[in-house]
């Protein structure tokens, strides 16, 4: 599988934030996005996962031999955690397993990766900021896609859950995922690009 964008351009406001932007990432990949507040990270990221339409250019999925739609085979981890504060943390897995079409049997192996067995019974609500991020991050492993698109992840993170989020990408992408990742943050991936937003939007 391959994500190919070409001679992509993305408005903001009437604004064009990516202009002319083109990047071709294999199974087995990760992308880390970087630059300044308002470069277009996190507007490239939506319009990847299908939320935002191209002014102009094209995005696709080459080899995608699986039969469902190009959003069913994208995970999008965004800003806001996106839990439900009076289910559990289990609850809220399992509740993110059948939306998302993924297993309740993954839930355990979920929780183990981001190491949320020990407050697998506690109300998200009582969650600190990190443990909620843990939480959000760990749908990922629930409803298993094979394109991770994930927009400053690392916020609220300690240095021992950071470990843990790289350690779930080198997984994804050894096994054929893809992960297009925009940080502030340095992120020691093994097989990784890099595209600057706002300065030229080349592929490195």
């Amino acid at each position: 599988m391959q994500l190919v964008a070409e001679n992509l351009v993305l408005s903001r406001a009437g604004r064009a934030v990516i202009d002319g932007l083109s990047f071709r990432l294999d199974a087995g990949q990760a992308l880390i996005l970087t630059g300044a507040n308002g470069s277009g990270k996190t507007t490239l990221l939506r319009a990847l996962a299908g939320f935002l339409a191209p002014a102009s250019g094209s995005i696709r999925l080459q080899g995608a031999s699986d039969e469902r739609a190009p959003a069913e085979l994208v995970h999008f981890v965004g800003h806001q955690d996106g839990i439900k504060t009076h289910l559990t943390v289990k609850e809220n897995l399992a509740f993110w397993a059948a939306y998302l079409g993924g297993s309740l049997l993954l839930l355990g192996p979920a929780l183990e990766r981001f190491a949320l067995e020990p407050l697998a019974d506690i109300p998200a609500g009582y969650l600190s900021a990190g443990q909620k991020r843990r939480l959000a991050l760990a749908r990922l492993a629930v409803a298993p896609r094979p394109v991770w698109l994930l927009d400053e992840p690392t916020v609220s993170l300690d240095a021992a859950a950071v470990a843990l989020l790289i350690a779930a990408i080198e997984v994804h992408v050894a096994v054929g995922g893809l992960a297009v990742i925009a940080t502030h943050a340095v992120l020691p991936l093994s097989s990784t690009q890099e595209i600057r937003l706002g300065a030229g939007e080349e592929a490195e």
